[in-house]
């Protein structure tokens, strides 16, 4: 939902904020006073394409910031986004949200979704076919069904995939088969196993320097322990410590730190006799140790540099040999899993076929409805759902969806794209969108011009729809309608001024103000009869 829109610098605009309500919001005003620009705004904010003409004359660039509030957004409080974009005259564009830089696709994919343009000459989606079976979806509240669809179809490109890797390596090259042999039997004839190599390596460290070792440790032992050795002399500093402390109190803790060191040495001495006594240089052993590092050392020259890709080659040669040998039964699997994957996605396809095919007049008699109350002169919308050939299949279903318009009863039902007025296009997305209700995922909906060639009852009844579609959702109509304009909760009015340098003005209406915009749009200009029509409708409005 947009809470504030700002614009500046913007083809004639050279400030306006918009505060639209969370409801109707119009926008009024003469033909030309530049209420299109407004559109542009939320254009740029939703990742369109910048053009430095929409820079106003004598301004180095246009900026256009929203602040919008997102429903759907993960926290149970509605998400607030900050969006800015601006075009210099270069033509160049920035663009930012929540303060940080963003690219145009980042725009389209955060605020484009939330945003939908239903204008006359919009690109809209309700002219893009493969647009249509969601909008059927999301109305039947198909959910479920098209998540179980959509699995059991991913589950069968995953099979074909796996089943196309096997293939692939059973048609390996009698060179590259052959290569893996070889690996295979060079690693097995070593058969390293896994941490091996380092414990080598720890055991020739020791071994290598065995005698230098042994002196050493037996070395420190007797040094500690042995006679007149450290902890002799510790224990008679300790006895003279004791003997003194007996006359000076103070010196008593000097005895007990020498104990401590005591301790340690006695610890110290006990284990470097241990380590002494666990030396043992066996030659033969020795050389069976460095044969076989050697042996390790070869193979990280050949499939290395290291063991881990020494052992990561050995699997690759062992599935590659196993796979070609057991050929027959891994792709006789491969291809069972892939005929199974493909059964479930049939009955998948099938069940989802069937719900939309059910729901297809439901949702054609429902749009219908809405356009009967805009007398629409028996114009219709058909919904139709054709099964497609299993070549077809995507991910978004098993079936096409497409929506014919029937300009009158007796009249051919076409695609909407080729037979449907801008006018006609804009009041069927009205009649979607009010079908839809809050399924359609989308926050704010803007209407440019809905009403073209619209007056009398059907103006009022035209009103009506929008009144209702704002129940559900934040809408912005662009309008001429003097009854569109009384139902809005918020209403602006788009002026030009100053004919030697044009400049467009937005100000929010209330009061006299908006009885006299209400007034013009009745008869062209603020008189006694229009403006008391004015108050009586906007008092019927409320």
């Amino acid at each position: 939902m947009i809470d504030e829109l700002h614009v500046r610098n913007l083809a004639l605009i050279r400030e306006a904020t918009l505060q639209p309500s969370p409801g109707l919001t119009v926008l009024s005003g003469e033909t030309g006073a530049g209420k299109t620009a407004l559109l542009s705004a939320c254009k740029l904010l939703m990742g369109a394409r910048a053009d430095s003409a929409m820079v106003r004359d004598g301004a180095d660039q246009a900026q256009v910031e929203g602040r919008l509030f997102l429903a759907d957004a993960p926290h149970a409080d509605p998400a607030e986004l900050v969006v800015s974009r601006r075009v210099g005259v270069d033509g160049r564009s920035r663009a930012s949200l929540n303060g940080a830089m963003a690219s145009v696709s980042e725009l389209a994919h955060t605020v484009g979704p939330h945003i939908e343009l239903c204008g006359q000459h919009e690109h809209q989606a309700l002219l893009k076919p493969a647009e249509h079976g969601p909008l059927l979806d999301a109305w039947a509240g198909l959910a479920p069904t098209v998540s179980a669809y959509q699995q059991a179809f991913q589950a069968v490109v995953d099979a074909q995939h796996h089943l196309d890797v096997l293939q692939e390596q059973a048609n390996a090259s009698s060179v590259q088969l052959e290569e893996a042999r070889f690996t295979l039997k060079t690693i097995e004839g070593v058969n390293p196993l896994p941490g091996e190599y380092e414990e080598l390596l720890d055991f020739l460290s020791k071994a290598e320097h065995a005698e230098t070792l042994a002196r050493n440790s037996h070395g420190a032992a007797e040094a500690l322990s042995g006679d007149g050795g450290a902890l002799d002399s510790l224990n008679s500093a300790i006895a003279l410590l004791d003997e003194a402390a007996r006359a000076d109190e103070s010196l008593a803790p000097y005895a007990t730190s020498l104990r401590e060191v005591c301790f340690v040495a006695e610890d110290v001495a006990r284990d470097m006799s241990g380590y002494y006594d666990d030396i043992e240089f066996d030659s033969g052993r020795l050389a069976q140790a460095q044969e076989r590092v050697s042996a390790f050392q070869g193979l990280m020259r050949s499939f290395g540099p290291t063991m881990d890709e020494v052992f990561a080659r050995w699997e690759q040669a062992s599935q590659l040999v196993a796979l070609v040998d057991d050929a027959d039964q891994t792709l006789a699997q491969a291809t069972k899993a892939l005929e199974q994957a493909e059964s479930q996605l049939a009955d998948a396809a099938s069940h989802y076929h069937q719900e939309r095919h059910k729901a297809a007049p439901l949702f054609s008699e429902a749009v219908n409805e809405v356009l009967a109350r805009l007398e629409m002169g028996g114009a219709q919308l058909e919904c139709t759902v054709e099964e497609l050939p299993r070549e077809r299949w995507t991910k978004a279903g098993a079936s096409a969806v497409s929506f014919a318009f029937r300009p009158g009863k007796s009249m051919q039902a076409r695609p909407l794209a080729r037979i449907a007025s801008g006018g006609e296009i804009s009041r069927v997305m009205l009649a979607i969108k009010v079908v839809l209700g809050a399924k359609d995922g989308t926050d704010t909906l803007i209407f440019d011009e809905v009403d073209a060639g619209v007056g009398g009852s059907t103006a009022t009844a035209l009103a009506a729809v929008l009144a209702e579609l704002a129940q559900s959702h934040q809408v912005i109509a662009i309008t001429h309608l003097a009854q569109v304009a009384v139902t809005a909760d918020t209403h602006y009015v788009v002026e030009k001024t100053n004919p030697d340098e044009p400049e467009t003005h937005l100000r929010p209406l209330t009061g006299a103000e908006r009885e006299r915009e209400v007034a013009r749009m009745l008869s062209g200009d603020a008189t006694e009869a229009s403006l008391a029509h004015a108050r009586e409708m906007l008092e019927g409005a409320r």
